[in-house]
């Protein structure tokens, strides 16, 4: 527990919460409260901050569910990180699509690799199942391949293809990534421009996963994540263009 002078300030009269919230996080950040210790009372921090026990509260409640602190009964509450993840993740919403494409891309290779020596029957059924569904969209509409009409089921087999790899945090950190790549596709090109599916190379990444050999999975993954990242740097290339 820190003295007066660590730098918190009153928090004054507009948005508490959040303005509690963000001097709270300062602190974590600079270090003022390491990993392990514990942070002042409800008491204390309301009264150096100079706003009510309910609103320090709600911050420390904000806080705790962003996995920076953890509240212990009868102990206190205590520094859990000192890295808000909430601000990584507002840093990759800033990204260029071709930012998070790239780091996609990485996640889906290691997850290949790892799929490869991992999965289950269950896993190859599912990734063939998915990409059944895909192409009977795509025989269905065909003058919308690979946009809008089958981004729910390539969604569907990418993090099929993920999950084989039984590694639940980088099944997490995918799921952001991949929802993050295709609002910001979206968001730059629209739904008409989206890079299309090609079935065969989606087919061929099963086959290498399947075969249970790592670099050969590896190699299929990236040669199926060559092509949209061609479109992309065709896209923004044409945008830039224009401007």
């Amino acid at each position: 527990m820190t003295g007066a002078n660590d730098g918190l300030q009153a928090a004054g009269r507009r948005s508490l919460v959040d303005v509690t919230i963000e001097q709270l996080r300062e602190q974590l950040a600079t270090g003022t409260w390491p990993v392990g210790s514990k942070i002042p009372s409800e008491h204390e921090l309301a009264e150096r901050l100079q706003v009510g026990r309910n609103t320090v509260r709600e911050a420390i409640r904000v806080l705790a569910h962003a996995g920076m602190l953890v509240s212990r009964q009868g102990e206190g509450t205590f520094v859990r990180s000192t890295s808000d993840p909430a601000a990584v993740l507002r840093g990759v919403q800033r990204s260029g699509v071709r930012d998070v494409l790239e780091v996609r891309a990485a996640l889906e290779a290691e997850a290949a690799r790892l799929a490869a020596v991992r999965h289950t029957p269950e896993d190859i059924a599912r990734m063939r199942a998915a990409l059944a569904r895909e192409a009977e969209v795509l025989a269905a509409h065909p003058e919308r391949a690979g946009r809008e009409a089958t981004v729910e089921h390539d969604l569907e087999f990418h993090t099929a293809v993920v999950d084989a790899a039984h590694n639940p945090a980088l099944g997490e950190i995918y799921r952001y990534f991949g929802a993050s790549v295709r609002e910001s596709m979206r968001t730059a090109f629209g739904d008409h421009e989206m890079p299309e599916v090609v079935i065969a190379t989606h087919a061929a990444l099963v086959d290498a996963i399947e075969s249970g050999d790592p670099d050969r999975a590896e190699t299929a993954c990236r040669e199926l994540l060559a092509e949209p990242t061609a479109a992309v740097e065709q896209l923004l290339a044409a945008i830039a263009a224009r401007k």
